[in-house]
């Protein structure tokens, strides 16, 4: 899955993701960036990731650069 960096804040850890596919936000969350070579994000920037879901909400997991399938 893809999408923008909306709001990230490096202090917390917390911030939104906007995915490409449907426009929905997914949100991140202090650990959402553990195993993956980000340490912080910043507002624009594409990502990959995954999405799991946790009684109803949805977290970014499993972040990586660039775009898919290239």
């Amino acid at each position: 899955m893809q999408g923008v960096v909306k709001t990230y804040d490096p202090t917390t850890g917390f911030g939104v993701v906007v995915r490409d596919d449907d426009r929905s936000e997914v949100f991140l969350r202090p650990g959402s960036l553990d195993g993956s070579i980000f340490r912080m994000l910043r507002q624009g920037q594409r990502i990959v990731f995954e999405v799991v879901e946790e009684d109803g909400t949805p977290f970014v997991t499993d972040v990586k650069v660039g775009q898919a399938g290239q």
